[in-house]
């Protein structure tokens, strides 16, 4: 589904992305770790379109996006969400998804014609919150959900793209134990018929989730393979400071 070829991205000289060759099969659910600085957003945003590499190629599906625009990869099925929410406080849970619904289709500059375009869409609103368990708060106001809660309506409007491939920046960062593990059977549901990548810090969260991990440092590949492979890799042992992973 997602294929990398040396892929670079350099800032002023220092490569934050250092000749990553990736491959992520279709339907498997596949996790991007390593410490902090190894690069891992860096590769998201090379792979949404947010950045343009500085060499290398990027495939997906067999078809070379390599530098195009974040919405022209979209297009073709890709959707992601970002370490840190950005919602709009004021409008409701069915508000936004509506919206998403109404980019997706390309009606999103006809605002003017909103009233009557998003009525269109009540269905399958209701069914993106109820497949991420938010079709009860459908009504708040996004400012008045939990952290949690947002995270999951984020998901709604990702999904709401029909994305074959599904990007999560961090899905679990700065949650408590209550809703890390709604995220994870959250991700367990919305995987079917797709395919997910993720960048995650809790190695729990890998361990449950992934079929392949690969652990970057200083923006190159360090090791690849199960989890159950790559957590006793001496190599990534000692780049998370001699701590078992």
């Amino acid at each position: 589904m997602l294929r990398t070829r040396g892929l670079v991205r350099e800032f002023n000289g220092f490569r934050a992305v250092n000749g990553v060759d990736l491959d992520v099969g279709a339907d498997t659910v596949h996790a991007l770790v390593g410490p902090n600085g190894a690069g891992k957003t860096t590769l998201f945003n090379l792979l949404t379109g947010f950045l343009t590499p500085s060499a290398g190629a990027i495939e997906l599906d067999g078809q070379d996006v390599t530098g195009l625009r974040p919405e022209r990869i979209a297009q073709r099925g890709v959707a992601r969400s970002f370490q840190i929410t950005s919602l709009f406080d004021e409008l409701t849970l069915v508000e936004h998804v509506e919206l998403a619904l109404q980019g997706r289709d390309g009606r999103g500059y006809r605002f003017w014609r909103s009233d009557k375009q998003l009525r269109r869409y009540r269905d399958e609103v209701e069914g993106l919150l109820q497949q991420v368990g938010l079709l009860d708060h459908a009504a708040k106001q996004a400012g008045s959900l939990a952290y949690g809660q947002k995270r999951a309506l984020e998901l709604a409007l990702a999904l709401a793209l029909s994305p074959r491939l599904l990007l999560l920046d961090e899905p679990t960062a700065g949650m408590g134990v209550e809703d890390v593990a709604r995220t994870v059977e959250l991700i367990r549901r919305v995987r079917a018929g797709r395919t997910v990548v993720l960048v995650e810090h809790n190695m729990k969260v890998v361990g449950d989730l992934t079929d392949r991990v690969t652990v970057l440092q200083f923006g190159k590949v360090l090791a690849e393979g199960p989890y159950e492979d790559v957590r006793n890799d001496p190599r990534v042992i000692t780049a998370y400071l001699g701590e078992s992973v």
